[in-house]
């Protein structure tokens, strides 16, 4: 519940209309992966591939993502961000950060510390989530 609290609030102050969630997390993706298959990155963003597909187009449209045959079956559609893409990923993470930052800093320093030793558990789980969710589908 406060993390998805704190996600909300994040998103809230720092998109300012830029991107929506779901476009960040599907650019965040471009940019983290390199190329990617959009059938991968449908998995990844548990989107169905029609609805994937049309916000992909949105922001190619919009100069922000690139798709290309691949080159090892050109049945597949390859994703990759743009140079503007990752420009724009790279200003909303730094905004990002930038905001945890001035939080965190109002915080006494003993529940920084402690969120600071709960970050490798909370990583730890979102890896085993992740996970599990690839598994589920198989």
């Amino acid at each position: 519940m406060a993390l998805g609290r704190i996600s909300r609030q994040v998103d809230r102050q720092t998109s300012r209309g830029e991107l929506t969630k779901t476009q960040f997390s599907i650019l965040t993706t471009a940019v983290r992966r390199g190329p990617i298959r959009a059938s991968e990155m449908a998995e990844i963003e548990t989107l169905n591939p029609t609805m994937l597909s049309r916000m992909i187009g949105k922001m190619e449209t919009d100069g922000l993502l690139t798709r290309s045959a691949d080159p090892d079956d050109g049945r597949a559609v390859v994703v990759s961000a743009t140079p503007d893409g990752v420009a724009l990923h790279t200003q909303l993470r730094d905004k990002r950060t930038q905001l945890f930052a001035e939080y965190l800093a109002q915080l006494p320093k003993a529940e920084t510390q402690d969120l600071l030793h709960a970050l490798p558990a909370l990583e730890a789980l979102g890896e085993r989530m992740c996970r599990a969710r690839g598994a589920s589908r198989s």
